[in-house]
């Protein structure tokens, strides 16, 4: 077996196909891209919450109140939480 690495491009610039020795020497993107890459990829999760601040529930919403939160894009449950917190400030639940 021919254990020489071959170029993955050719001469034209024609990336060649992969083979299953290819795949061996792979690796996961997380352990050779930089940090600053991952982040803007979106790879780095946060890690477990010393104190946990918030509790996981399941809550049924309206389908319109849910959109429009899940329109503003990322985070749009914390932007949930803050609404109802701001809510609490002057009113009363029941």
């Amino acid at each position: 077996m021919n254990h020489a690495k071959k170029p993955m491009i050719d001469d034209d610039g024609e990336v060649r196909e992969l083979t299953a020795e290819d795949f061996k020497r792979f690796r996961p993107a997380a352990e050779v891209l930089p940090p600053d890459i991952q982040a803007k990829l979106g790879m780095r999760r946060r890690g477990p919450q010393k104190e946990p601040t918030k509790e996981r529930i399941t809550i049924r919403l309206s389908s319109k109140v849910v959109e429009d939160f899940r329109a503003t894009g990322r985070g749009w449950q914390s932007r949930v939480d803050s609404a109802l917190k701001e809510w609490l400030r002057t009113n009363r639940p029941g």
